[in-house]
Formats: C-alpha cells, structure tokens, sequence
C-alpha cells in the first residue's frame, strides 16, 4: 500500500494524525525561469507607454489641429491686429541678447512697460533656430496641446481612457483657446500649461508641486498675480481641510519649538499655500507699481484706467450687457454646469473681475484671447466636480455625475460649428487668397534690410527680417511705407502709399515701386 502520510517522528503519539508528505520539488531544468532584469525593464516601459498613450494622442489631435489652423491663416495672409508682429519683434529682441525694444508699439518702445511678461524670454532660443512669425503660432499650438495632454492623464486616473479622450480633445478645441488661436499669438500661451499642471497637482494634493508650478505665472503676465494670490489660498483651504493645522511636536528646548513649528508649517501644504498667495500678492504689486510706470513712456501702468467698477456699475446697460452672459453661459456649458460646485472655480474671479468691471467693451466677450486662462480651471473643476459628487447625499446629483463627461463633450461638439477651427474641415477655408500672389510680390519689392512703416496687412510677415514700425505712431522717417488699403486699416481718406508718405513724413520724398490687389509699397 502505498504511503500517504510522513513517517512517525520520535516522540509523536501512536495513531497520531501526521501531515501529508510534501510534493517533491521538480528539478531545477522543469522551473518556469524567473523573469530577468531586461523583462522587467520591459515591462515597466510597456505599463507607463500604455499610461501616456491617450495623452499623447489627445497631444498630437490638438497640436496638429492648431498648426493646421495657423498655416491656413498665413497661407491667408489673415492678420488680426498687431500683436502677433510686436510678439515677434520682442523675440527677435531677445533671441539677439537686446532689451526688448519694441519699434512697432513706437521708437524706443519697451515692452516690459506695455504688459510684465519676462517669461516669454524662455522662446528666444526657439525663435533664434526659426526666426518667423509664424513659429510663434506653431509655439502657442504646442502649449495648448501639451495642456490637453495633462489635463488628459489627469481625467484617465480618474474616470478611465475613453472619458479621457473624449474630455482631453473637448478641453484642447474649447472655445476659450480656439478664440486665442484666431486671435494669433500672445503671451497668455504660457498660462495654460502652467496652469493646467497646477491645478492638477491640486487635484492630487501635490502641494509643493501645485505652488512651484503656479509660481512662474506671475511671469506671464502682470494680472496673473491674483489668480496667483487666489491659487495660494486654495490650497491653503484644500491642506486646512485635508490636515488641520500642522500639530506641534514638543522638542527638548523652547527655542527649538518654535524653529520646529515654523519649519513644519513651510513645508505643510498650508504654509506653501500661504508663500505662494504672498508670492503673488508681491509681484503684482512690483509688476503694476514698479516695473510697468518705470518701463512705459508715459509713466504709468498704461491698462490702470481700464478697470472702473464705478462707471459700470453706475450704467446698468454696460453691468448686464448680453456679452459677459455668453461669456458665463460658455464656462457654465463646457463644464456641465458643475464648475461652480469646485473650490478651483474661484480662480475665475480675478480674470472674470478686471474683464467685467472695465469700461473697454472688448473684454467682455468670449472672444479674442483673454478666456484661455479660464479653459484650464473651467475643466479641471469640472474634473474636480465629479469627484466630489459620487459622494453627494444627493442621489440625483451621483446619478448626475456619471453623466457629466457626456454632457460636457457633447457641448464642446455643439459648439464647435461657430467657433474658429471649423474653417478646416469648409472647402473654403483652403481655397487660396486671391490676393495672395500680390502680397508675396508686395514682400518682395522691398529692399532687405529696409526700415519699414507698415499698416497691420503685411506686418507679420515683414517683421522677422526688417526694422517695422506701425503706420499710426509718431515714426521717424524709413526707408519704405508697406499699406493694404483693403484690410490693413489705413484711413481711406489717407489715400494712396504716395499720399501716405507725404502726410506722414513731408521731409522725405518716396516714390511707389509697387501697387497690386490693394497692396501698395513705396521706397525712398
């Protein structure tokens, strides 16, 4: 008979119940082999490419659909105002190690007096290898995507690839940054990504992240500051709320105490908070009060008349004026109606404050580009929403939120008809310009290396590589005056470039060496 249980050990009872033998170990050649060093490797790369695969999709959708978007307007000729040609010039300024003089805001013209944006100095290397105006669409289309992308991950941990997608591409073509796109390049660009990392680093109760993130903000542009002050006490009230005040161990001596508490209060996500709100706070003040009078020719922060909420509230036509409720109905739409259920939605209040509250009309609406800076806290309290509301001890509101991703995409498809980036999937949108040979021929027929006095039509493609000043400011006498007297936005009383020249500069004699399709240029 075959033996089923171990043998008797000395000193077990007799008939005592014995364990069962242990199966022999099979020999070391049958072994399924160990998984090796390069296997594991492997597999670690597999997992974190499997991690980045919906965001970098969602990258490469928004990144394309922007540049695409950008070429079909400077393949166009389109120019929406000045900006994009001052942009280039302070790049061109920068990228040659000079201080940012600006001839096209005027001669002598320093930038940082306009608006406090020395983080744009970070893309003079770029522009240095492509020195064109239209890099600097190319480089907005990447910071919009890169901040689709994060956002992207972020929604992936929480609600799973296909929310992500669907989310990441709804925030990457939001109206907010397709306004900013069709409004070309500006320094607000930066924002985005930045603060799209940041308020997801407070999703995540990163704290140290979310401040060294947010920080540079300050950076990009001189109102910043108080979103800034505002992203400083939220996460001052998110660390209160998820810790408490940091408890005091009692150390050996009294002196030691306090150093010990200061310290771990530093490090708290409270007393980051608390830094990166006087951070803020801090900057805006030096930016506004320092730097911009000190910097602008005429000795002030040339935006300070713009906010006056006693003139707006006093004219109740202007306070309610339909354009800031498309504004609200537009954050209330994309987020599905829940931004305001998130803490985050407070940093809407310093953007939504100095826009509403001024008396330029222009700041009221949804469009241009001042609503990209809301595309990033718009979506993340969306995000954010969501997650606090499959706890709600409303039962309506968890049912809600399963929903919400689905309402949101779906607004962000309804709107898409009227919004900007449309115009790539129309016939035509891609049918060339008719006057597009004659403003490449307007091009050429200046000298190179002419200073220029220009009209906004052939600005942009004329700063990269001569000396531009803009037609309406007091401008010493150049070389060659460029005008398009049917989109440039040259007073038609003006006349032609010949009347141009001796209107504005009677002690300088130029004779017209082109004029075609409305394009006119005449040289010295």
């Amino acid at each position: 008979m075959t033996q089923t249980s171990a043998p008797a050990t000395p000193g077990d009872p007799a008939g005592a119940p014995r364990a069962p033998a242990a199966p022999a170990a099979p020999p070391a050649s049958s072994r399924p082999p160990a998984p090796g060093r390069a296997t594991r490797v492997a597999s670690r790369v597999w997992g974190r490419r499997r991690a980045w695969a919906a965001p970098v999709a969602v990258f490469a959708v928004v990144f394309a659909g922007y540049v695409l978007f950008a070429a079909q307007q400077w393949a166009q000729y389109t120019a929406r105002s000045w900006d994009l040609g001052i942009f280039t010039q302070l790049l061109s300024r920068y990228a040659a190690l000079q201080p940012p003089i600006v001839t096209i805001k005027g001669d002598g013209y320093n930038l940082l007096g306009d608006h406090f944006h020395p983080l744009l100095a970070v893309l003079a290397p770029i522009y240095a290898v492509f020195p064109s105006a239209f890099t600097l669409l190319v480089i907005q289309a990447a910071c919009f995507a890169l901040a689709a992308a994060v956002f992207t991950r972020a929604v992936k941990a929480r609600l799973g690839t296909a929310s992500a997608v669907a989310l990441g591409l709804a925030f990457g073509f939001a109206w907010g940054l397709q306004y900013a796109a069709d409004a070309q390049f500006h320094e607000i660009a930066l924002a985005v990504p930045l603060l799209t990392l940041s308020l997801v680093a407070v999703l995540d109760r990163r704290w140290r992240a979310a401040c060294l993130w947010g920080a540079p903000l300050v950076f990009v542009k001189e109102d910043l500051g108080l979103t800034v002050v505002v992203l400083g006490l939220l996460v001052v009230l998110l660390a209160w709320r998820e810790r408490g005040i940091p408890s005091r161990e009692v150390p050996a001596a009294g002196a030691t105490s306090t150093s010990t508490a200061v310290r771990r209060f530093l490090r708290s996500g409270m007393g980051l908070g608390a830094g990166l709100a006087a951070w803020g706070a801090i900057w805006f003040v030096v930016a506004t009060m320092i730097v911009l009078p000190a910097l602008n020719p005429g000795g002030e922060w040339a935006y300070a008349d713009k906010a006056d909420p006693i003139s707006v509230f006093a004219d109740t036509a202007a306070l309610f004026n339909p354009a800031k409720g498309e504004t609200l109905a537009l954050i209330l739409a994309c987020s599905a109606g829940l931004a305001l259920r998130s803490p985050v939605a407070l940093l809407l209040l310093p953007t939504l404050a100095w826009r509403f509250l001024s008396t330029n009309s222009g700041y009221w609406a949804p469009t241009w580009h001042y609503s990209a800076v809301l595309i990033p806290i718009v979506l993340v309290a969306l995000l954010d929403a969501i997650e606090r509301g499959r706890s709600s001890r409303w039962a309506w509101m968890r049912a809600y939120v399963r929903q919400a991703p689905a309402v949101a995409v779906t607004a962000a498809v309804v709107l898409l008809p009227g919004l900007p980036l449309f115009s790539l999937v129309e016939a035509e949108g891609w049918e060339p310009s008719t006057r597009a040979a004659s403003a490449q021929a307007a091009i050429a027929a200046v000298p190179e290396g002419a200073s220029v006095v220009s009209d906004i039509g052939l600005m942009n493609y004329l700063v990269s590589d001569h000396e531009v000043f803009w037609i309406g400011n007091d401008n010493p006498a150049p070389d060659c005056l460029v005008i398009d007297t049917i989109a440039g936005g040259t007073p038609g009383e003006w006349g032609d470039v010949g009347a141009v020249g001796r209107l504005l500069f009677p002690d300088a004699e130029y004779a017209q060496v082109f004029s075609r399709d409305g394009y006119e240029v005449a040289c010295r």
